[in-house]
């Protein structure tokens, strides 16, 4: 059983990474105002979109590891980085200050309170990261966190420029 839930696991994000574009949902961003997410879509730079709780560790460490390596990595590609907290309308004040003690300030910081915008990205589990390119395609998604696989994130990006 586990191993079909594996599979279709599996399946399910390689679908995903070949066809799959950013949604169109209403969430709120860092200042409480209500944003569409297709607004992320620029045309210009792609992002990284990580998907976290202020419940799971290893959200925290991988975007404690991004926002570490993020000025070097600026400096070799140009993208922006979208966290988007999971957590309901109860924990959304945790998940600010937690951003904000954690010094996350070059992220782009949406708060999906229904998980609408988690739902409509079929995302199961936390972290869920996803690279995606200008015009909004999904081009790379991982699962879980081990140090040193946020490295994948910027290969991924790298490849995107132009």
């Amino acid at each position: 059983m586990r191993a079909l839930i594996v599979c279709i696991t599996l399946l399910f994000a390689f679908l995903t990474c070949t066809m799959a574009q950013i949604p169109s949902v209403k969430v709120e961003n860092a200042k409480g105002a209500q944003v569409n997410t297709s607004s992320l879509i620029n045309h210009k730079t792609p992002m990284i979109i990580s998907f976290w709780a202020t419940t799971c560790k290893p959200c925290i460490r991988e975007l404690d590891a991004i926002n570490e390596q993020l000025p070097d990595w600026l400096e070799e590609a140009n993208f922006r980085v979208v966290a988007v907290s999971t957590d309901d309308s109860r924990s959304t004040a945790k998940a600010r200050a937690l951003a904000e003690g954690h010094g996350w300030d070059d992220f782009i910081m949406l708060y999906d309170k229904n998980q609408e915008f988690m739902r409509a990205m079929n995302v199961s589990l936390t972290p869920q990261v996803y690279v995606v390119d200008a015009d909004g395609k999904i081009v790379y998604s991982h699962t879980g966190y081990a140090p040193g696989s946020e490295l994948e994130l910027l290969k991924a990006i790298k490849k995107l420029q132009k």
